[in-house]
This record gives C-alpha cells, sequence and structure tokens, in this order.
C-alpha cells in the first residue's frame, strides 16, 4: 500500500460519525514530527509584511529590501539539517520553499534590470520614493521643503516630456515596450502619492498651507504625462482600445522561469511539444466535422457549433447545467471525492463588459463569472460574446472552473496543507484542470459532434497558446500575429483573440502562465499513467491525492507521491512528454 493510500485508509475511517455517515473531512491533524510547514508559514507571513511595508514594487529601496530577504532567507534555510528531517513531505517542503525563494531571485532581478530601463522616463520616481519611505517611517512632513519637492516634479515631468517628444529633432529615443512600462510605472507612482498626501492633508494644517497647490500641480502633471507616454511615445490613441503592447523578457528569462517551475524543456522544445498535440487535436476535429455533414472544412464545423447558442438572459441557466453535468460524472463514476458542502456552495456572478474585454469566456474559482453580452454592448460585441461562449465550447469547460476543476482546488485547498498556498503555480491550478478536460475526453464525456468540436477548440486553443507565447516572448512574434494564430489556427472571434491575447501580455499574469494549461496537463496525464495505469492508485486516491497535497510545481508533487529518493540539491529533470501510451 502507498503512502497516500494508507493515509487515505485512515483518513476515512476518521472522517465517520457515531451514526456511520460520512461527514465534511477536517483539516490535515498536525504532525509533530515536521518542522517545515511553519518554516514556511513564517516565510509567507515575513513577505507578506515587507510586501504591504515597501509599496513602490519597482523602487530601489524596495528591491535592495526584498534582496536581503531572499538572501537571509535562504542562510536560514540552509542551517536546517535536511539529511536530519523525518518526513518525505517536510524534504518536499524544503524543496519547495528553497527553490520558490530562488524562483523569486531571478523575478527580482528581473524588475530590477526593468527598473533601470525605464529610469530616464521617471526622472520623478525618486522624489516619490522618498516621500513614500518617510511616511513608512512615520517622519513627520516638512510642508515647505515637500512643496519644492512637489515643484521640482513638476518641473522634471516637463523637461523629460521636451526631451523625449518624437516630434522634437534630436529628441532622446526609447522602445513602445520600455515606455509602457515607464506609463504604468508612472501610474504606480501617482497611486502612491496621492495616499501619501492624503495622510497629512488636513491632518498637517501647515503641510496643507504649503503643499496644496504644488501637489494639485504635481497631480496634473503627472496625469498629462502619463497620456503623452501612452499617445506620444508607446503609440496608443486616445481613444485606441485594440492595440496590445507586450514585454517579451527573451530566451535567457523563459530558460530560468522554466527551470524554476521545473519544466526540463526549451522554449523551442515545448512549441514543437505544443505542435505534436495540436496536430492530435486537428485529426479529432476534422472526425468530428465529417460527423457534423462539412467534410474536411473544419471551420465550418467551428461556425455552426458557435451559433449554437442561447438568447441573452438564458445563459445562467445553462451554466448551472453545466456545471452539474461534470459535477455528476466525477463523482458518478469514482473519479474525486465532491464534499457535499462543495456541491452546496459554489455560486456564479455575471461578469462586467469591462472585464470580458480581458476576460471573454467565463471564469471559475472560488465563485463562477459567466461571460455574455450586456445591454451596454455594440451588437458586433454581443454576437461574439455570444457565439464564444455558445453551448458546446462551454460544455468542456464548466467543470474545468468549477468541480472537479479551479473551485474544488481551492476548497480543498483551504482545508488541507494550507500553508502550500504560498507555491501556488499555474502548471497546478490550470494543469489540473485541464487535465480532467483530457480524462474527461477519454471517458466519453462529450457525445455529440459539436461538443467534441467545442472541447478540440479549447484543447487547440492550449496548444495555440504554448506557440504564440514562446515565440512572442522569444522576440519572433508580435501580439497582433499572435491573435491572428488564434484566429486562423483555432476558429477564435476576432474580439476574444485579441483579449485573449491581451490579457497573456499586459502584465497581469506571467510570461508562463497561458503556456502551463497545456504543460502542466501533460505532467498530470504522465503521472497519472505512472500510478493509475500502472495499479498502484485509484482514480479517486489520486485525484484526492492531489487535492490533499495542495499546489506545487508538480515534479515535487512526483517526488512527493512516489516517494523518491531526494537530496538537498534536487533540480528538475523529469522529461513528461515521453513514449508510453498516453502521449499522443
Amino acid at each position: 500500500m502507498s503512502r497516500w493510500a494508507a493515509t487515505s485508509a485512515i483518513a476515512a475511517a476518521l472522517f465517520l460519525t457515531p451514526a456511520g455517515m460520512a461527514a465534511e473531512p477536517a483539516a490535515n491533524a498536525p504532525d509533530i514530527a515536521r518542522q517545515m510547514p511553519q518554516i514556511v508559514t513564517n516565510y509567507t507571513a515575513d513577505y507578506k509584511s515587507l510586501a504591504a511595508t515597501y509599496r513602490i514594487s519597482f523602487a530601489p529601496i524596495t528591491t535592495a529590501r526584498f534582496d536581503t530577504f531572499y538572501r537571509d532567507q535562504l542562510a536560514t534555510l540552509n542551517k536546517v539539517d535536511f539529511d536530519g528531517l523525518r518526513s518525505q513531505e517536510d524534504r518536499v517542503d524544503y524543496l519547495l520553499l528553497k527553490n520558490y525563494i530562488t524562483g523569486q531571485q531571478h523575478q527580482l532581478a528581473l524588475l530590477q534590470h526593468h527598473a533601470e530601463e525605464m529610469a530616464p522616463l521617471l526622472p520623478f520616481a525618486g522624489t516619490i520614493e522618498t516621500f513614500i519611505d518617510q511616511k513608512r517611517r512615520m517622519v513627520r512632513p516638512d510642508g515647505e521643503q515637500d512643496a519644492a519637492a512637489l515643484t521640482a516634479i513638476t518641473k522634471s515631468i516637463a523637461a523629460a516630456k521636451l526631451q523625449f517628444d518624437p516630434s522634437r529633432p534630436g529628441a532622446k529615443k526609447t522602445t513602445a515596450v520600455i515606455a509602457n512600462r515607464a506609463m504604468l510605472a508612472s501610474i504606480e507612482l501617482q497611486n502612491e502619492l496621492h495616499a501619501w498626501y492624503g495622510q497629512y492633508d488636513g491632518y498637517d494644517p501647515l503641510f496643507t498651507w504649503w503643499a496644496e497647490a504644488p501637489y494639485k500641480d504635481a497631480n496634473a502633471a503627472i496625469t498629462d504625462y502619463i497620456g503623452f507616454l501612452k499617445n506620444k511615445l508607446v503609440g496608443i490613441a486616445p481613444d485606441d482600445k485594440t492595440t496590445i503592447i507586450g514585454d517579451p523578457v527573451g530566451r535567457e528569462a523563459l530558460i530560468a522561469d522554466l527551470h524554476d517551475n521545473m519544466i526540463s524543456y526549451t522554449p523551442e522544445e515545448l512549441i514543437a511539444i505544443a505542435q505534436t498535440e495540436y496536430d492530435w487535436c486537428m485529426r479529432e476535429m476534422l472526425k468530428a466535422s465529417r460527423e457534423m455533414g462539412y467534410g474536411d472544412d473544419w471551420h465550418a464545423a467551428v461556425e455552426k457549433a458557435k451559433q449554437m447558442h442561447v438568447a441573452p438572459g438564458e445563459q445562467p441557466d445553462v451554466i448551472r447545467n453545466l456545471v452539474l453535468e461534470g459535477s455528476n460524472f466525477v463523482e458518478q463514476h469514482d473519479l474525486v471525492t465532491v464534499p457535499p458542502l462543495a456541491d452546496e456552495t459554489w455560486r456564479m456572478i455575471m461578469m462586467t463588459p469591462e472585464r470580458q474585454l480581458v476576460n471573454p469566456f467565463f471564469t471559475g474559482g472560488n465563485e463562477l463569472s459567466v461571460s455574455y453580452p450586456t445591454d451596454s454592448m455594440s451588437f458586433d460585441q454581443r454576437e461574439m460574446s455570444m457565439r464564444g461562449n455558445a453551448t458546446p465550447l462551454s460544455h468542456a469547460t464548466a467543470f474545468h472552473e468549477m468541480i472537479p476543476g479551479h473551485f474544488l482546488q481551492f476548497y480543498m485547498g483551504a482545508r488541507y496543507n494550507p500553508y502550500r498556498q504560498q507555491f501556488a503555480t499555474p502548471f497546478w491550478h490550470e494543469g489540473n484542470a485541464l487535465w480532467w478536460e483530457m480524462l474527461l475526453w477519454d471517458m466519453g464525456f462529450d457525445k455529440t459532434p459539436a461538443e467534441k468540436v467545442g472541447a478540440l477548440m479549447w484543447r487547440m486553443h492550449r496548444s495555440a497558446r504554448i506557440i504564440f507565447t514562446m515565440n512572442f516572448h522569444l522576440g519572433k512574434w508580435t501580439p497582433q500575429e499572435c491573435a491572428q494564430y488564434l484566429i486562423d489556427n483555432v476558429g477564435f472571434e476576432p474580439d476574444n483573440a485579441t483579449a485573449e491575447v491581451r490579457r497573456s501580455f499586459n502584465g497581469s499574469v506571467g510570461p508562463l502562465y497561458q503556456s502551463a494549461y497545456l504543460l502542466g496537463g501533460l505532467q498530470f496525464r504522465a503521472l497519472h499513467h505512472e500510478l493509475v495505469d500502472s495499479g498502484k492508485m485509484t482514480n479517486r486516491d489520486f485525484h484526492d491525492a492531489i487535492l490533499h497535497e495542495n499546489s506545487m510545481p508538480i515534479e515535487f508533487l512526483r517526488a512527493d507521491l512516489e516517494n523518491q529518493s531526494l537530496s538537498k540539491d534536487f533540480s528538475t529533470r523529469w522529461k513528461f512528454y515521453g513514449d508510453h501510451p498516453t502521449h499522443r
């Protein structure tokens, strides 16, 4: 019996009420032999304290403080006797924390490099950073000196506009990417300046007497400068809502990020893997297209599936029924434990039109956000929203978002090893949800040709995400080429393709986030083959173990569940895309 199977059997016995009825699982009982959960908890709390205190992400004082913090944490961790740790989970936690901090150091170095590149465009940043640092140290302001500094901000912005104005001969040069970065940084600085001024305005009469007018001038100058950066240097017109400016990180940063996420493949190898998976999808798509009577014109089959949408007002009922269908399927096939309270407490909201600009499809988590037209949208926007969220397309993703996908992940993550939420990674969260799409496809969940077309669109999309994000961050494709790739090779509506690419490159997610869906899913597929297809675990034990161990890079989960021998210098080496039968 595996470590997990034994633990599961004991837990099953403990979770019975005196009447013999299954009760809600409680959180894992504390193990007195384990050292690492408290160390991880302390790290997380210390990090949050510093993040709340050092407010400007790219300020030298912030990056210097976190550089010291990460080095100190690694030094403390190095004092732990790894070989003396008594449990496999402690050894896994040690490696998780070490790998996580190292990854944070890599991200900090990249942030410092970006800050250096945009510094010439932010001559006023140092003044605001000084204000915020004094506020942090609770130094009483000097109204006269602060008024002079605010006036200097206004003057420095005027000088920067003159130096970088592209219409002026001999103007300094920059790139749209760096200017866009500076625009976002200016917004962050303006918000912090507003908070700084509000801390004293009206509470310190002498401060207000000196600083009120200079603050208003500086604030207005920053607002104007944000527009200058956006319109003149980034090149986005005031009424332009479609242009996307990304920030390619380059091959070296991609390699480091992949290593930190325990992915032992190069960007070029991942593109090849994604193409192989896409080719499998296309073969299945042509089969479904022929079943629908469209021959090899798969675009026509996709068009028909998009037309199978309901009228405005009816979508919530459709999504609710699809969620219940997925939840019932996994329970009927004994694939995972779904606590009754989880079934009872998932909920639904409608997504705002503004949010649909970056999330054209419904999303999940603690609640299901339904994306569908509102009366404030144009006719074309309404049509694209309905077509992009047609019932066959939603059939394969409703369970991805809720049960057994993201909602069940969050539900169980709050109850089992919750300290590991610090190690949250899309390779686990998104990859696990996508793995459910793979497994349910293999089990015949998608029955009709239209449902198959909808499911395959999403599988093709996940392959396409790797292909276009890798090519973008390698500097080979523009955001516009990425959007066109989705239109041509997946069948996305133009607005939905643009929104998808905007979400990928607007800074709200990391460079690997969109690639993590398929790559994580492939890792779970390989792990399922090793543990379930081999007969070592049942489907239910396998999926319960994933949820109970909580989020982490999947190679660490593999080491934990398979009780692998671990060393202090463990590094990624898993070639999960091999030759076994689960690989297409």
